[in-house]
Formats: structure tokens, sequence, C-alpha cells
């Protein structure tokens, strides 16, 4: 009950800061778009998905959640939902074959529709349960990662339904990427290691939307920030805002704290990490714990002090160096802090709630494919938030309308 009772504070707390979703809920809730529909989720388990979650059932759908990150799990929101009526497959730390199986458990109930977050859960359908396939009618995937396999796999020929790639919205680049992602980065680091952020080399690899949010906000708190990119006009992007560009190999020896934000694998490895200073923090803000090689490091350590701090490892060199690995390797944001602020999942998850409800009634003359999130569905979102923030737009005239849509003005 302890539990519980907590969970739900902790819901009712992040809905304070979600205006948008919560006003989509009563929406849901008058024209229940979901209606008889299941739906299996794979998504970090927090106090801002269960808002998402209350959306989705109070549009009429029955719902089975799992993890989409075994250490991202909060328990007592896990407990909570369940009380709500959604079936919970998930719990804090467990191990890698827990995790599989919990996703097994949430594709149990047999959807009609997916939500997802990496890309594991529709992976798993296409690879171990190739049985659900044909009731599959369609999903949304939210993360970078996760469409980035998405396209791999239907250029393939191999993805065999409609998914729509939340990620790529506006809105969702825009203020989740690189605002929420920027800000929660940072946040697990300072909580994991207390670690003073003015006058340190940050090294951020990768200068995507999320990867620019985090260099902007160590440039904020007085970092010199050195980025690591393999794609030149991301890397011109980076030199031309002021930031120092390096390769990796450059960068491993005058980094203070590593933030990879990729989506790759192997961003830094063995050679990158000998070349590291002693108290080197290295922090992996990218969806899966594949972009700093663990494995090499646990290879090349003499010692290892597990837990020195909440989320963070020590590894000790032969030579006496030492390097902080936090959270395991996996994304930092949810691990080491508490991810996102509950307005930016406000945005995020308003897209994810309003392209289920249109994927719920266009999915039957839809092709396997993945597919951009309609523009007026981007746009509602933003105008919903700007109306929940008190904040007014102009709107173009009539006049000004003709002349957008004619080719015929001169100057």
């Amino acid at each position: 009950m302890d539990l519980w009772e907590s969970g739900e504070r902790h819901i009712s707390w992040a809905a304070r800061s979600m205006p948008v979703l919560t006003a989509l809920g009563e929406r849901f809730a008058a024209e229940r778009p979901l209606d008889g529909l299941r739906v299996a989720a794979c998504l970090h388990v927090t106090a801002e998905t269960a808002v998402l979650m209350g959306t989705l059932k109070a549009g009429g759908a029955e719902i089975a959640l799992a993890a989409s990150n075994p250490l991202s799990t909060q328990d007592d929101v896990a407990e909570a939902l369940r009380g709500y009526g959604v079936a919970v497959h998930a719990r804090a730390g467990v191990d890698r074959a827990t995790y599989y199986r919990h996703i097994h458990q949430a594709l149990d109930v047999r959807p009609d529709l997916v939500l997802d977050d990496g890309c594991d859960l529709v992976n798993i359908l296409h690879t171990e349960r190739t049985d659900l396939l044909d009731g599959v009618s369609g999903g949304c995937e939210e993360t970078t990662t996760g469409v980035i396999r998405l396209r791999q796999m239907a250029a393939e020929g191999a993805l065999r339904f409609p998914m729509v790639a939340v990620n790529d919205t506006r809105t969702k680049r825009m203020f989740d990427n690189r605002y929420g992602t920027g800000q929660s980065t940072l946040d697990g680091i300072m909580r994991a290691t207390n670690t003073m952020l003015a006058g340190s080399t940050v090294v951020v690899a990768g200068f995507g939307y999320c990867g620019r949010g985090v260099a902007e906000r160590a440039k904020g708190l007085g970092a010199r920030v050195i980025v690591t990119e393999i794609d030149a006009v991301k890397a011109l992007d980076a030199t031309l805002q002021g930031y120092e560009v390096r390769p990796m190999e450059q960068a491993a020896p005058a980094g203070d704290v590593f933030i990879t934000v990729t989506g790759n694998r192997d961003v830094i490895t063995a050679a990158h990490v000998a070349a590291m200073k002693d108290g080197a923090i290295l922090a992996n803000a990218g969806h899966f714990d594949v972009e700093i090689d663990v494995r090499a490091l646990d290879e090349l350590a003499s010692e290892v002090h597990r837990g020195i701090r909440p989320n963070t490892d020590e590894y000790v060199l032969p030579d006496g160096r030492r390097l902080l690995l936090l959270a395991e390797g996996r994304v930092v944001n949810l691990t080491a802090a508490e991810g996102h602020p509950a307005a930016v999942m406000d945005m995020s998850f308003s897209a994810q709630a309003l392209a289920v409800a249109w994927l719920a009634r266009e999915r039957a003359g839809m092709a396997p494919g993945v597919y951009d999130v309609p523009q007026e569905i981007d746009q509602e979102v933003a105008r919903l938030k700007l109306v929940a923030a008190g904040i007014g737009i102009d709107v173009l005239t009539g006049d000004q309308e003709s002349y957008l849509h004619s080719w015929r003005s001169g100057s």
C-alpha cells in the first residue's frame, strides 16, 4: 500500500506539468478513439509514462506495459499503474533475461497496436513472436535509435506493419531531444558524481539534436566542450557554433567528462579508455548500453569498485588511473536521475497519444513501412502547449495567405 500511495503522489506531481496530455485525456474519454483495441507498450516506466497510459486507457485501450530499460523503472509508479488497470510487467534492476521476459509477457496480450522505445518490442515481434504479426496493425516509435532500426527493417522489406516515427516530429526533436536530453543528462551526471562542470572539459560524442542539447547545457554551465562527429555537416555546424571538433582519439586524453549521444556502438573503445586521464567520467545518453565498450573496460581494469557512489562504478587500471562509469553505461538521465522534466514529456507523449489515435483510424489503408507524424498533429501539440502557457502568436491575414500560395506576385 505504501508503494502504491507513493506512486500515486509521483504521478499526480508529474501530471501538474503535463496540461496538454491531461486535456487530451479528457478528449479521449469523450471520443473513445481506441475502444476495443489492445496495446502492448515497451516504454520507460516512469510517472510521465503513467500519465500517457491514463490517456490511452481513457480512450478505451486495453494496455500491457513492459519497461524499455531495466534501470529506469520506478517501482512505485508500476504499482500505481496496476491499480489503474494497466498490466505492468516491469521491476527496477532486473537482469537482461528478465527484461526480455517482461516484453514477451506484454506481447501476450496479443496486441492490435504497439508502442516502442528503442525497437526491442518490434524486434521480438519480428524474430520470436511472429505468430502475433498478423494481428498487429501498426505502432509508434519514440526514439532516434528505434527509428534508425525501423528504417533499416523497412529498407530490407522486413517490417510487417506500419510504424509512426513519433521521434521525428519537430516538437519532439526540439523540446524533448534537445532541451530535455540536454538538461536531464547533465542532471544525471551531477547527481551521480557531484562533479563541478564549470572549468572542466566535456567531450560530447554526436551532434544530433540530443548531442546539441547536451553541448549547449554543458557550455552554459561553464564547461569547455569538445564535439566528436562522423557527419561532416554536423561537425561544421558544431564548429560554427564555437565548439572544438576533434576525432575521439584526440579528444580522449583531454576530456574530464565523456558523454555519448550517437545511437551507435563502440563510440568509446579500449583504445580511447587507455588514453584517458585519471578521474575521467564516462556517461552514455544514448538508448542502449553499447556506446561505451563496457566489456573492454572490465577487461582492462585491475580492480572494479561497484557503487562507489549511487550509479557510479570505479574502474582502476593497472597504472593506477581511475575511471568512473555511470549507470553501467546505460542511459544516464533515466538511471541516475529522473529523465526529462514532465513539462518536456507533456509534448512528446501528447504527440504519441494523437499519433496512436490517428493510426487507429487510418491503419486499414496503410502498407508496412515507416511513416512521419502528420504535420497537423505536430502543429496541434505546439498550439496546445502555447495555450497552456498563456502565449499568443500572430495569425496570417487573407492577403498574406494568398501571397504565400501564389507564384504570380513579384517584388
